[in-house]
């Protein structure tokens, strides 16, 4: 079948004449269509979709047409996105095996094209492996997609966006497994296996490596669970000189709170606590396949948090790899445990210019953004001002949180150098003002609270419900706009 990208019902009788017709439509056949698209009040907008069924010189031809609005405005590729979402959601079930996207007269440039077809793949995406008892109906039929006529250029962007779009596969994946089946050993192994072969770096430490380096934050976290916990750092060296940039990422596989036990309703959702890692992960995968310009080191820390009879108890103290001690007050306060021995271990052994964090970190911050977007909080603000153009260009949206003095002193405690909670207000604040405690002086940082958009209970233009892969094209855009420019 073939998809005409529509700006208004108007475009619709040279369209159809166009598509169908080597020869001579039956006489006013796209009077008729235009007709009928009024008739089901297809207007062109974003997102809008109109089927016509037409006889051609062939044989009856099954048109669809997309709205894309106006493409002059500002929301120019969040408009094509939500086209190719909508087309791709009609049609992945309907028994359709092919779509042909005619691109002519469409006005569009190469990067407007792959930016249609990055995001009818990802809307496409499904994980279905433990779907055993699928209908004939309910199983996607959808298996190509082609592009007609499309603007010069295409294919050598193609080639940047499909590497895109497969780290963000590759974090859907390990966000939507549940957690029987990735755990912090298992996430390393999956890790290992997909970037074999891409030139990727990996280092891992395990248990008794960072016990030696004194990691007692993150240690404390994973001694409630019999699995064992894993410091994973991946380096992509697609260019030699200046100090590198890391990516940093939670990995707690699941949370279920420790011995502050989360609520019961819901605590499955606790598999999708590693969308940080998973982020970190799928974006080292996008560099190392598009053969990125820049040095990057992803690190995960990757641990359980169970409540087993040696899990740490509110009121521990531990001591952190840079010699910090801790007051546990809450142990469901364990991201950035985990996280600020994994932020130290990469100061000292990479010593990066710039870091960014990714963690879904706080329930406050979902209160403050809802699931729209991410919190960022950051001691640069240029680094802050390129990360949410970065947001901006490619739809992993950011705003941005404060930090300061005021909110630090919430975290100090009478019995150790600081508390891992603050008072009940403020939350998302207080724990991004903890892991500013372990950023080296002159080091630029950011955090990105991701708790609110890793995972969504409804279906986007570029996703379905589940695991939405977050970060993945927010990172790659950074490396491309501010590291590789």
């Amino acid at each position: 079948m073939n998809i005409v990208f529509a700006p208004s019902r108007t475009d619709l009788p040279r369209l159809v004449g166009r598509i169908v017709g080597e020869g001579p439509l039956p006489e006013g056949t796209p009077a008729l269509v235009a007709e009928a698209a009024a008739a089901a009040r297809f207007a062109g907008k974003p997102g809008q979709t109109f089927e016509a069924f037409v006889a051609g010189q062939a044989g009856l031809a099954r048109l669809a047409f997309a709205g894309a609005g106006d493409l002059s405005a500002a929301g120019r590729r969040a408009a094509l996105e939500r086209a190719a979402g909508a087309l791709v959601a009609k049609y992945l079930t309907s028994g359709e095996e092919a779509l042909a996207i005619d691109f002519a007269d469409s006005g569009l440039s190469a990067q407007d094209a792959a930016a249609v077809l990055l995001a009818a793949r990802l809307r496409s995406w499904q994980y279905l492996v433990y779907r055993t008892r699928l209908k004939d109906e309910q199983k996607p039929s959808l298996k190509t997609i082609v592009a007609l006529s499309a603007p010069e250029g295409t294919e050598s962007v193609w080639d940047i966006e499909s590497a895109v779009a497969e780290g963000v596969e590759f974090t859907r994946e390990l966000v939507t497994e549940p957690a029987n089946v990735i755990y912090p050993e298992s996430f390393v192994a999956r890790c290992q296996e997909r970037l074999a072969g891409t030139g990727v770096e990996i280092v891992v430490l395990d248990e008794k490596q960072m016990a030696e380096l004194g990691m007692g934050a993150l240690l404390g976290v994973a001694q409630g669970s019999v699995k064992t916990p894993r410091l994973l750092a991946m380096r992509w060296k697609g260019k030699a000189g200046a100090r590198p940039t890391a990516f940093v990422g939670k990995g707690v596989c699941f949370d279920t709170g420790g011995i502050s036990i989360k609520p019961a309703a819901g605590m499955e959702d606790m598999k999708w606590d590693m969308g940080g890692a998973a982020a970190v992960a799928g974006t080292m995968l996008t560099l190392a396949r598009r053969k990125a310009e820049a040095d990057v080191i992803g690190v995960c820390g990757l641990v359980e948090n169970m409540p087993d009879g040696n899990a740490q108890r509110p009121g521990d103290v531990v001591t952190s790899m840079n010699g910090q001690t801790i007051e546990v007050i809450n142990t469901d306060a364990e991201g950035r445990l985990v996280l600020c021995d994994a932020l130290t271990w990469v100061q000292k052994e990479y010593q990066p210019a710039t870091i960014v964090d990714l963690a879904t970190l706080t329930g406050a911050i979902i209160i403050s953004l809802g699931h729209e977007h991410a919190g960022m909080f950051a001691n640069d603000d240029l680094l802050a001002s390129q990360l949410d153009a970065a947001g901006k260009a490619c739809g992993d949206t950011l705003w941005r949180m404060p930090i300061g003095p005021a909110y630090d002193k919430l975290i100090d405690s009478p019995i150790a150098d600081m508390k891992n909670v603050g008072p009940r207000y403020g939350g998302s604040i207080t724990a991004a003002q903890f892991l500013a405690r372990f950023i080296d002086k002159g080091v630029a940082w950011a955090h990105l609270d991701i708790a609110g958009t890793v995972w969504i209970d409804k279906a986007g233009a570029t996703h379905d419900k589940g695991a939405t892969g977050f970060g993945v094209r927010l990172l790659d855009r950074y490396v491309r706009d501010v590291l590789e420019a």
